[in-house]
């Protein structure tokens, strides 16, 4: 099996932060099993517990990280099951569905971009110690838990062309758009409620974690298993690679200044107190050089009158006079259904990868310069395409504009998704019942 699957596979569910139940419960059938915790209206056993307790061992033991002890490795992995219950719950009141169609779609996907078939993708899902049902049901609820939080956080996060602009400001930022940052983080959570001496008390708790990590008695995995409230906690707290825009606004100035291996001292947001590690850092290139293809294209749209056979018929004709000698721009003004490039003799002007859709591009890229295209279908209609020219061109400034606002949501995306993740476990009904 191809290396790219095996991590794939590894990164979907050991790594994924949605990937904490092993199996995922059916409200028809309910495990003859003692209960470890109420929530709302659901349960989470001590059989579903042990399932993905032993999953998380697997993984933690696979990447040599020391293990807390059990009691404490068990409730911080409880305590992240009930959070994705949680959401579960709150999907399905939402009346967020997947269906089995929708997931054998998304299964085939991501068979095929690992090159395997169907059959061959679930073999070696055994092979690796997977139930393939199981695995569906992750897959499942990664959808689900995803589609909830865009529509409960992403659909109301907004970036605007100010923080566009404030960001690439100054050439320091400009420079350092691209520097990538690999971080650990623990995070001291505190509730919305608290009151002072709450804070205080966890101010103190992060500056003792601080003070040991830096004195090297305590490892930093080990410690963010056992203690951080932080969504990557059961995988040592670790962040993976990110852009400078990325990191959420409070630390940015902190960890751009720090050294490989440094340890901050406690950082104060609204979740509570942060802890971060920087692992490792690396420099990206900011100049951004694209292909670009200069084309022009009649559009014949089929509707009521015109069949999607005629359509083709009329671009066959089409093209057969271009090649005989008449004019392309002259037959696009007085025959194109693309109002706004007919007027133009059907010039699309320079276009970057990704600009067009997908079927559009694809013949697109298989022309030479001068080549006019057979006819085609997209999602518009059916197409003649001719490549007038193509050329290499420094996008930098597009790209990191672009790159500046995708970040910028993501920072915010990540900022909002924290505090909504503790608002709605706050709200939540949750009884524990686990003997230690």
């Amino acid at each position: 099996m191809k290396k790219v699957t095996r991590q794939f596979i590894y990164c979907l569910l050991l790594l994924s932060q949605f990937s904490l139940i092993a199996e995922a419960k059916r409200p028809e059938i309910i495990e003859l099993d003692s209960i470890v915790a109420i929530v709302n209206k659901d349960v989470i056993t001590a059989g579903e517990l042990m399932r993905r307790q032993d999953i998380v061992v697997k993984q933690l033991n696979a990447k040599q990280t020391r293990l807390p002890p059990e009691s404490v490795l068990r409730k911080q992995i409880l305590d992240q099951m009930i959070v994705l219950q949680i959401q579960l719950q709150l999907a399905f009141d939402s009346g967020i569905r997947v269906s089995d169609e929708q997931l054998n779609t998304i299964i085939a996907q991501i068979a095929a971009d690992n090159g395997l078939s169907m059959d061959a993708f679930r073999q070696e899902l055994k092979n690796q110690g997977y139930n393939f049902s199981a695995f569906r049901e992750e897959i499942r609820n990664d959808v689900i838990i995803k589609q909830l939080r865009q529509r409960q956080v992403g659909n109301k996060i907004f970036v605007t062309d100010q923080e566009v602009d404030a960001e690439l400001e100054s050439q320091e930022n400009r420079q350092g758009l691209n520097d990538e940052y690999h971080l650990a983080h623990i995070l001291i959570a505190v509730p919305e409620s608290s009151n002072p001496d709450e804070i205080a008390t966890a101010r103190q708790k992060a500056e003792a974690i601080v003070g040991q990590l830096k004195l090297g008695a305590k490892d930093f995995s080990e410690v963010a298993i056992s203690v951080s409230a932080g969504q990557q906690a059961l995988q040592g707290g670790d962040l993976g690679w990110m852009k400078k825009g990325q990191i959420p606004t409070v630390a940015t100035d902190i960890v751009v200044a720090m050294e490989a291996g440094e340890i901050s001292d406690p950082i104060r947001s609204n979740s509570g107190f942060h802890i971060l590690k920087l692992i490792e850092k690396r420099s990206g290139e900011t100049k951004h050089v694209v292909n670009q293809t200069h084309a022009r294209h009649i559009l014949i749209t089929p509707n009521e009158v015109v069949s999607n056979k005629e359509a083709e018929k009329k671009l066959i004709q089409i093209r057969q006079r271009i090649i005989a000698g008449d004019d392309f721009a002259t037959l696009a003004k007085a025959t194109s259904d693309d109002t706004g490039s007919a007027r133009l003799g059907g010039d699309l002007g320079w276009s970057s990868p990704g600009r067009m859709v997908t079927e559009f591009e694809e013949v697109l890229n298989k022309l030479k310069p001068g080549e006019i295209s057979q006819p085609f279908r997209s999602r518009y209609g059916w197409h003649i395409v001719q490549v007038l020219s193509r050329r290499q061109h420094d996008d930098t400034d597009a790209f990191l504009k672009a790159q500046a606002r995708k970040l910028i949501h993501k920072r915010k995306s990540t900022e909002q998704t924290s505090i909504w993740l503790r608002r709605i476990r706050d709200e939540a009904y949750v009884e524990y019942r686990l003997n230690e």
